[in-house]
């Protein structure tokens, strides 16, 4: 008799686009995983019954995306402490003495900079942009890599600030508005805004990006985004988008749903080829 698969999903809103489906796919079928992983549209304010949902039915664990992450940190009964810190979760492990949450985002851009592009984060003068979501889920991470500064830029710098105080503690990191980053020079420049969305870029002050600067964007695209060609014409020695972060970060929720590792380079590739 053929057991059922162990049954994982990803919730969002929207979700028709998500990527998650297909590399789990790549994954279980290298590793000789017997699970199934499907992009479940969640309505708006009903990410709690549905999650709940999805556990009673026999759901193994979630991934969580825009919007639900905050939603997903208040339904996990055991934060993992980089989650805590954030205040956002993507991962839940459903166990039978509870549900655990953890946030992989900024692991998973961890080691995309570092395994997979060699970039060393440590001494660098890093600038990141935008004070939301998807900068509270890597800011731990950053900081836990001794960079000689972090700056926070935001098109509302009391919100950079706010945030650069929650993490003070963990390393020296500040908070301005985009308006205050003239005159000064950034080794790696990190676009979490949503900017991208619109294909747009954040306002920037010429001469921002280091001689040698790398610049690196949370989006993702088909073709570069925005910020990849801002770092591009700039003279950036790398201009990288966010897909190997993808790939990363779902290989972290891989590893804590089923406990072995997936090589993570050849799903990249199938991925870049479409």
């Amino acid at each position: 008799m053929t057991t059922q698969p162990d049954r994982y999903a990803v919730m969002g809103n929207p979700i028709a686009h998500s990527k998650s489906p297909r590399i789990h796919a790549l994954f279980a079928a290298q590793t000789g995983q017997h699970l199934e992983y499907r992009a479940i549209l969640v309505e708006k304010g009903g990410f709690a019954a549905a999650a709940r949902a999805f556990r009673e039915a026999g759901g193994k664990g979630l991934n969580v995306t825009v919007p639900f992450k905050q939603d997903a940190w208040v339904f996990a009964d055991l934060p993992s402490v980089r989650a805590e810190r954030a205040g956002a979760v993507n991962t839940l492990i459903f166990e039978s003495g509870g549900v655990r949450g953890d946030n992989t985002d900024g692991p998973g851009l961890i080691r995309d900079l570092t395994v997979n592009h060699g970039y060393r984060l440590t001494g660098q003068r890093i600038l990141l942009l935008g004070a939301g979501g998807a900068t509270r889920g890597i800011l731990q991470p950053l900081l836990l890599e001794r960079p000689a500064q972090l700056v926070i830029a935001n098109r509302t710098a009391d919100k950079a600030l706010e945030l650069a105080l929650r993490f003070s503690d963990l390393g020296r990191v500040s908070g301005c508005g985009f308006t205050e980053l003239g005159g000064r020079r950034f080794d790696l420049i990190v676009n979490a805004t949503s900017a991208g969305l619109e294909d747009a870029v954040p306002p920037l002050p010429d001469g921002i990006l280091a001689a040698d600067g790398w610049c690196y964007d949370l989006m993702y695209g088909s073709e570069p985004t925005a910020f990849v060609r801002w770092g591009l014409e700039r003279g950036a020695v790398r201009s990288l988008d966010g897909l190997g972060m993808l790939v990363e970060q779902a290989a972290e929720s891989f590893h804590l749903w089923r406990g072995v590792w997936p090589e993570t380079g050849s799903v990249i590739a199938a991925l870049r080829v479409g």
